[in-house]
């Protein structure tokens, strides 16, 4: 992919000084209000998963977090919630991540939820992105999504749920509840989707 460092350049098409995203040529702008707190509680949280085991394994790879922008292409700049890099080309500019990360999450809003688990994951299968990760706060759920043969198959839906929630339950669908998440651009990395809403259940 050509490096796009022309584009720091154009205030009307580096979102880094405007709040928005760019699908397909179309401007689509951030909302103005803030993130909820629960929003931002799971990115960190997983933020801190994925960068622990990367320091730990002495692996090369990022974890590129909220508000930095995304540049597929020319024609799709999004600001994902959180991104895991294997190549350290693709942030060598420091400015913006310019290509393809192994790894996205999408926290799901009222205001870009449409998009997340519509245009942008299709997007993000077109251009290549291995694992793809919707994070339901309201259900407490993860979509996990891996690329194979180019398109996007779904991994499992992993649940967190409270004791309470779990008692009501009769025990077949307890046992079929998943909750430990294999990360496929890692050996042996297990998440368990229960410390990521540990503060909700």
């Amino acid at each position: 992919m050509e490096m796009l460092e022309n584009l720091v350049y154009d205030e009307t098409q580096y979102i880094g000084e405007l709040d928005y995203e760019l699908i397909g040529g179309e401007k689509f702008f951030m909302a103005a209000a803030a993130p909820r707190i629960s929003h931002g509680i799971i990115v960190m949280r997983l933020g801190t998963i994925f960068t622990r085991y990367i320091d730990e394994k002495k692996i090369t790879a990022f974890v590129v977090g909220d508000n930095v922008d995304l540049y597929l292409s020319n024609d799709y700049h999004f600001r994902p919630d959180l991104c895991v890099i294997l190549n350290p080309k693709l942030i060598e500019n420091d400015k913006y991540i310019d290509g393809v990360p192994d790894l996205v999450v999408e926290v799901l809003s009222q205001s870009t939820m449409k998009r997340d688990i519509g245009i942008k994951k299709n997007l993000y299968e077109k251009h290549g992105v291995k694992e793809y990760w919707i994070v339901d706060p309201w259900s407490k759920r993860i979509e996990v999504y891996h690329l194979i043969n180019e398109r996007y198959e779904l991994d499992d839906i992993y649940s967190a749920c409270s004791a309470e929630e779990l008692d009501k339950l009769k025990d077949e669908d307890r046992a079929a509840i998943k909750t430990d998440i294999k990360v496929s651009i890692f050996d042996d990395l297990i998440v368990d989707v229960r410390d990521i809403f540990k503060w909700w259940i």
